[in-house]
């Protein structure tokens, strides 16, 4: 069955726990992992450039991102289509791709929400709205990963744990603060044909400098038994919850 790894990280602009904007920690960071893909959070300019082209030449991928641009992105190895921005409210946001492993689709959302409480329960119940993970066109595989922004039990997480079930995570998931980890905000959630068959959160001493937030690295299997059509002849139940 078809795998990729798949990384969600929150690079805060590239400026690190110590202060101090480098890019290039970032990028050794990601390296480290090898993913296939990265869900990148908090893209931002650095030094009044727009950092993602020298990202993805260093990294070897390419860069997928709504055409209005944004702080959430994709790099990525293989071709993404369909990818659109979402306004979550107060701030938050969703970006959705589409991706095909091995013939089965996959619906990839990389979202960044509010740790204020009012406001991420209001993005929350967006997430899982009409216009996105209550969409009946949404058939394929979801994985959806990012910055939950939540302490503990965060305000929504009730609609999100009535949809969920546990699968494969780290022994310890926390991913922020860096430096000292303590709340697992960094994660990621399943729906369908698709499973986790392993997880980690590199805690490097890079890692916690070149970051406030923790890099989660999960190899995705598509268990889904349905075929997909390709792509690009395309136009644009339950959930479990995986590492983080």
């Amino acid at each position: 069955m078809a795998t990729a790894r798949i990384m969600t990280y929150n690079i805060q602009h590239c400026r690190g726990s110590d202060g101090q904007v480098n890019p290039d920690r970032i990028l050794n960071v990601i390296a480290d992992a090898a993913p296939d893909i990265i869900a990148l959070q908090d893209v931002g300019a650095v030094y009044h450039a727009d950092i993602l082209p020298y990202m993805a030449e260093r990294l070897g991928l390419d860069v997928y991102r709504d055409v209005t641009g944004g702080s959430l992105a994709f790099l990525s190895f293989y071709h993404l289509k369909a990818v659109q921005k979402f306004d979550l409210g107060y701030d938050g946001y969703c970006l959705k791709a589409d991706v095909e492993l091995g013939g089965k689709r996959l619906h990839l959302l990389n979202v960044s929400l509010d740790s204020f409480p009012r406001f991420r329960s209001h993005q929350i119940a967006h997430l899982l709205g009409p216009e996105l993970l209550g969409n009946p066109s949404m058939i394929c595989p979801v994985l959806i990963v990012g910055d939950f922004a939540d302490f503990l039990w965060g305000a929504g997480n009730l609609e999100l744990a009535s949809m969920l079930r546990r699968t494969r995570r780290p022994f310890w998931r926390a991913t922020y603060p860096a430096r000292y980890p303590v709340f697992s905000r960094d994660r990621a959630y399943l729906r369908g044909g698709v499973r986790i068959l392993e997880a980690s959160i590199n805690r490097t001493f890079l890692a916690r400098q070149a970051s406030s937030h923790l890099p989660l690295t999960m190899t995705v299997q598509v268990t889904d038994t349905r075929r997909s059509l390709r792509l690009t002849k395309l136009a644009g139940g339950r959930m479990e919850t995986a590492p983080g």
